[in-house]
Order: C-alpha cells, then sequence, then structure tokens
C-alpha cells in the first residue's frame, strides 16, 4: 500500500503537468471560440482540423521510441547507451521529416486541404516536439515529477500568453505603434495560434537543451534495432489511437458537404473540449503508473497491484463522470459562453464515457507491456480504429457528429473488453470485474438521469453525487483508510 501511496503522489504532480496546462489550454476554447476572435464556428473548424492532423504525425515522429525507451532503460544495465540511442534516433528520423515534409509541402497541402503556411509552422512544431520526447520520458524515468510539471506548464503559460498578446492586443497595439504594426497582418488570426505554439514548443527545447549535452552520443545498432522491434507495435498502436482520437474530425470534413462540413467540426470541437475532463484525469493516472508497470514489474505483489490500481481509477473515473454531466451546462458557460457551438452538447456524455473506457483500457495495458507483447496492443488499438472508422463512414452522412461520439465510446469499451480477455489467458491480474461494473453503471445510470432528466437542477444533480459517493465510502471505507495512513 505504500507503494500505492506513492504512486498516487506521483501521479498528483504529473496531474499538475498535465491537468493544470490543459486548464489553461481551456482558456484557448474561450478565446478562439469568441466572435471577436474567429468571426465563426467554421474558421474554428479550420483550427480543429489541423490539430488533428496534428495528432496523427505526433505519433508518427514518436514512432513508439518513448515506450521502448522506458522499456529498455529498466532491463538495459548500460543506461546511457539507451539514453543516447534513443536521442539519436529521433534526432535523425525528425530532421529527416522535417527536410521530407518542407520539399514537398504543397503536395501535403493538396492531400490534407491545409494552406501550405500552416504546413511549414506545423512541421516546425512537429520538428520541436519530437525533440523532447526523450528528454521528458527520462525525467520520468529518475523519478523528477516537479522538473517534468514546471518545464511543462512554462511551455502553456507562454503559448497561452501569446496566444492572448496576438489575437487580443496586437491589433490595438499596431495601430498606436509602429513598432508594432510591422508585426501585426489583419486576418492572420489562425497563423498566431500556430506561431504561438511554435515558440512554446522552441522555449521547451531551449529549456531541456541541457539534456543533449550530456549525452554520450553513442549509437549502438544492435540495441536500436531491438528497440524499432518493440516499438514498430506501440507506433500502430498509436496511429490507430490517433485515428480513433482525431480522425473523426477529418472524416467530418470529407463526408459532410461542404458548406456544413467545417461548421459541424467547429461546434463537435468545442464541446469534445468539455470531455477533457476525463482525459484529463486518464493522462495524469497513466503518465503515473507506466514507469510503475516496469520497475515493479517482478514483485510478488506486483498483480495485486495493478488490480488495485484499476479499481481506483474507476472510483475516481466514476465520480468524474457524474460531476461533470451535472455541472456540464454552467462548464459551458464558462468555457464555450458563445451559444453558436451549443448544438453539440449532446456528445459530451457519450465522450465522457469513452474517455474512462480508455483509461480502463490504458490500466488493462500493463499486461502485454511487462511481457513484451506489445504486438498485441497494436492489434487492439487497429480493431478499434476499425471500429471508428466504420461507423462513421456508414453513419456521418445522416447522423453528423452524433456518430462520431457513438464510435468513440464503442471503440474504446471494445478495446478495453478485448485487452480483459487477452489479458486473462497471457498474464492474469485478479480484477474485481463485479465491483469495477458495478462503479461504471452506477455512474451512467445516475449520469443519465442527472443530463435527460434532471439537466439543470442542480440540488438533483448534487444529491445524485452525494448518493454516488455514499456508496463509494461504504464499499471502500477501510481501502481508503487504509491508503491513507500508509
Amino acid at each position: 500500500m505504500t507503494r500505492l501511496k506513492t504512486l498516487y503522489k506521483q501521479t498528483f504532480i504529473y496531474g499538475l503537468a498535465t491537468v493544470v496546462p490543459k486548464m489553461l489550454s481551456f482558456l484557448l476554447v474561450r478565446l478562439h471560440t469568441d466572435k471577436s476572435v474567429l468571426e465563426n464556428v467554421a474558421d474554428y473548424g479550420d483550427v480543429s482540423l489541423i490539430f488533428a492532423y496534428f495528432v496523427l504525425f505526433n505519433v508518427l515522429l514518436a514512432y513508439g521510441m518513448e515506450t521502448a525507451f522506458f522499456r529498455f532503460f529498466n532491463s538495459n544495465e548500460n543506461k546511457e547507451t539507451v539514453l543516447s540511442t534513443s536521442a539519436i534516433s529521433l534526432l535523425l528520423t525528425s530532421t529527416l521529416v522535417l527536410v521530407f515534409g518542407y520539399v514537398f509541402r504543397g503536395h501535403i497541402s493538396d492531400l490534407t486541404h491545409i494552406d501550405t503556411d500552416y504546413i511549414v509552422l506545423v512541421l516546425w512544431i512537429l520538428f520541436l516536439d519530437a525533440l523532447v520526447i526523450i528528454p521528458f520520458a527520462y525525467l520520468r524515468a529518475l523519478g523528477k515529477p516537479i522538473t517534468y510539471t514546471v518545464v511543462k506548464l512554462i511551455n502553456v503559460v507562454l503559448n497561452l500568453g501569446l496566444n492572448v498578446v496576438l489575437l487580443l492586443f496586437l491589433n490595438s497595439w499596431a495601430e498606436s505603434s509602429s513598432f508594432w504594426a510591422q508585426w501585426y497582418q489583419p486576418n492572420f488570426e489562425v497563423h498566431y495560434i500556430f506561431i504561438a505554439n511554435l515558440v512554446a514548443s522552441a522555449a521547451t527545447l531551449i529549456l531541456l537543451i541541457p539534456f543533449y549535452f550530456k549525452l554520450n552520443y553513442r549509437f549502438k545498432t544492435a540495441l536500436w534495432k531491438q528497440m524499432l522491434r518493440y516499438a514498430v507495435p506501440v507506433l500502430v498502436a498509436g496511429v490507430a489511437f490517433s485515428i480513433n482520437e482525431t480522425f473523426d474530425r477529418i472524416m467530418l470534413e470529407r463526408l459532410l458537404p461542404e458548406n456544413l462540413s467545417k461548421e459541424a467540426i467547429g461546434t463537435y470541437s468545442a464541446c469534445y473540449k468539455l470531455a477533457l475532463f476525463m482525459t484529463l484525469f486518464a493522462t495524469a493516472y497513466r503518465l503515473g503508473i507506466e514507469p510503475f508497470f516496469f520497475s515493479n514489474a517482478k514483485d510478488k505483489d506486483a498483480k495485486m497491484n495493478y488490480a488495485k490500481i484499476l479499481e481506483f481509477f474507476v472510483i475516481f473515473g466514476a465520480l468524474i463522470l457524474l460531476v461533470v454531466v451535472v455541472f456540464v451546462d454552467v462548464l459551458k458557460l464558462i468555457l464555450i459562453p458563445n451559444e453558436a457551438y451549443w448544438d453539440a452538447m449532446a456528445v459530451v456524455p457519450i465522450l465522457l464515457l469513452a474517455y474512462l473506457f480508455l483509461g480502463v483500457y490504458h490500466n488493462l495495458s500493463v499486461w502485454y507491456k511487462v511481457t513484451d507483447r506489445t504486438n498485441y496492443g497494436a492489434y487492439i488499438s487497429i480493431i478499434g480504429a476499425l471500429i471508428t472508422l466504420g461507423i462513421n463512414i456508414l453513419f456521418i452522412p445522416t447522423y453528423g457528429y452524433m456518430a462520431s461520439a457513438v464510435a468513440t465510446l464503442l471503440a474504446y469499451a471494445v478495446m478495453a473488453s478485448i485487452s480483459y480477455g487477452l489479458g486473462q489467458q497471457h498474464y492474469a491480474i485478479p480484477y474485481n470485474v463485479r465491483k469495477i461494473g458495478l462503479y461504471i453503471s452506477l455512474s451512467v445510470v445516475l449520469s443519465g438521469l442527472s443530463f435527460y432528466y434532471f439537466r439543470e437542477n442542480y440540488l438533483v444533480g448534487i444529491f445524485l453525487i452525494a448518493v454516488l459517493l455514499g456508496i463509494i465510502w461504504f464499499k471502500e471505507k477501510s481501502m481508503l483508510k487504509q491508503l491513507i495512513k500508509s
């Protein structure tokens, strides 16, 4: 239990690195959906479409090397060689992609329907972000969550600050000063959004640049091949995951009528952000548990700890689902006050549940990571991607973004179910399935009551939250007390 408490302390700190920056980034949603910044919903649809491609290419440039680094860093005696080999690999491949992308930027623009100016900005952002993957992973491997968090926070605060300056103040400053006038261009708002991102990414690399001065720059080809064999299934899984995460925006743009697609992407993407409260929790949890999975795999009580970790995740996730659904109409006033974006509010409960299942899947994925069966992760993610693609292709023309939300939920639920079944065959962990199912079911039923029958009735909503809390305390009182005391 002491190790679990240490895990949750690290998860809390990593959570700051994830949740606080994302909370700040919510302000960007508030900013970007403001009528005075981006004139209409379609403009925000353009930004969201670019970020959808952004996620996919981020995965491609990382190609599973972060996970491979953790695996070999914890199992290889020559840690310096693992560190150097993985860093050099990403440095070389990222440079090649940058050069290739710049040369063929016109062809990429035709393929993605994105302006070449944006392509160049995105290429540089992707390049800079790829160079900090291993430095950040190294901080996590060394157990330095505070340093990790500080750098992440600086990145987001700088990004947010530049967005505010460039989108809100630069115009008025340019009217009163020739100095600022040289930096201002009218109708350049989308460019400014990505310029702010680029500067923040460059600043992050500068903060982490000492890492590259400490490398011994020894590249071991045999080790690199081993790492690639481990990483390729992770890459395939990552590509499939990015399809589940963001490809719906791309398909909305392709499958809906041209005069409707960008507005649909804009409203869907804005309301999608409200479901990110669950994503933030799941991501912070994953950042904390992933190193724990590898470093404690050989302990005699490892499987029992893995089971408890999932139970705690489901408990907290069930609460988050219900709380966000109860107060979703308050949150929308804070984050998306522009009523033009509210048409897609019905997707929020569906996506919250989808990301709860995604978090469950990440917890269940321990079996194939610690047993070096990462190819199973790829297979499972491919199945999820096929579900996402199939449902979107079949139903977007009729149901629009509601089909995309349901596709996300079904994909992640099926992935979690398959991972559980395979895991019990290859690395059986004593998960309390009955208890986990109970908490998820309770949360879904109470959330449904709140959203569909008592929406904006906060007295009833708070009562429903109290009911769930009471049941959790009744069933988990002894375990929670033990965790607090340990």
